[in-house]
């Protein structure tokens, strides 16, 4: 029976998005506590349930939210199309046939997730995209067509979770990482987010007037403004040529001897060392001699994180 009846509650939001704990309660035959105590257990499942106080809260599932493509095997989701088409046959209820209307059409959906937009087509999927990236950024993009003000949580690079009521005036698609450029209502000022950090989001119902902004508002730099830039130049092997292509441009990259030079102005930090660690040994740093120092160091730290199998033995000695 309770398995039930947080079925009827994840159903019931999947087609409607929203219910307050007394529509919920009068649908399945519980008390309001009993509500909240099924979301609860909800949530820990993994569900993005919100709850939103005030008057025009609720019981919120973002609109970005559908059920992961693993939720069921194949057989269990015949066996669940099945028997709700059975049970719609037999009491014809509303909740029942949008439930019926979602798993159809996710059936399609998952087979592969691909946005066209004029004559650009991208699969803007993750391999970690169990919580819907691609949703996410379908939703955005309509919502950005649509002038529609949109409820999002979002969780910053430090982890700190925060509820931001946004309006989304640009998509920007950068170093293969997706932005969003809207008016935060929070701040009074337009904000760039990660959309790969937006928890979950859904539409409010409003509607915004766009606000006037200039291309060279636009934050592209990304935080690169503020960083020492350093001249950069590598050695690179055939293997990693086409990684390094990619990364700084075709013509940064010319032929020396049996390997090939790139050269290019860069930011520097913590994300540059990250990068040159990517291209494993693919790559040599020539210059400047900061960048190799460092780059040494956390290679060695990272060796250290695996000694072989002889230290390992001595250690354990």
């Amino acid at each position: 029976m309770k398995v039930q009846i947080m079925l009827r509650i994840l159903f019931r939001l999947l087609r409607t998005r929203k219910a307050n704990a007394a529509e919920l309660a009068r649908e399945t035959d519980v008390s309001e506590r009993s509500i909240y105590r099924y979301v609860e257990e909800l949530s820990i499942a993994g569900v993005p349930i919100d709850i939103i106080r005030g008057r025009k809260g609720g019981i919120c599932l973002p609109d970005t939210y559908r059920l992961p493509s693993n939720f069921f095997s194949k057989e269990e989701y015949a066996a669940a199309v099945n028997a709700l088409s059975a049970l719609y046959e037999q009491l014809p209820d509303e909740a029942v046939r949008g439930a019926l209307e979602k798993l159809t059409r996710q059936e399609k959906a998952d087979a592969h997730d691909l946005s066209l937009s004029g004559n650009i087509l991208v699969d803007s999927g993750t391999w970690g995209d169990a919580y819907g990236f691609s949703d996410t950024l379908k939703f955005l993009e309509s919502a950005t067509e649509a002038r529609a003000c949109v409820d999002m949580t979002y969780v910053d690079r430090e982890g700190t979770v925060s509820r931001r009521t946004v309006e989304p005036h640009l998509l920007i698609y950068k170093q293969n990482i997706w932005y969003l450029y809207a008016w935060c209502r929070k701040r009074e000022n337009f904000r760039l987010f990660r959309v790969g950090r937006i928890r979950g989001a859904r539409d409010t119902g409003e509607t915004f007037e766009r606000r006037h902004f200039e291309r060279a508002d636009l934050p592209l730099k990304f935080r690169f403004e503020d960083r020492e830039l350093v001249r950069l130049r590598l050695a690179v092997q055939k293997s990693a040529l086409p990684d390094v292509e990619e990364w700084l441009g075709m013509n940064s990259v010319r032929r020396g001897g049996d390997s090939f030079i790139a050269e290019a102005e860069v930011p520097g930090g913590e994300v540059l060392l990250s990068k040159l660690l990517g291209l494993g040994s693919g790559i040599r740093v020539l210059e400047p001699a900061s960048v190799a120092a460092g780059l040494r160091e956390r290679a060695a730290a990272v060796c250290s994180l695996y000694p072989s199998e002889q230290t390992a033995c001595q250690q354990e000695q």
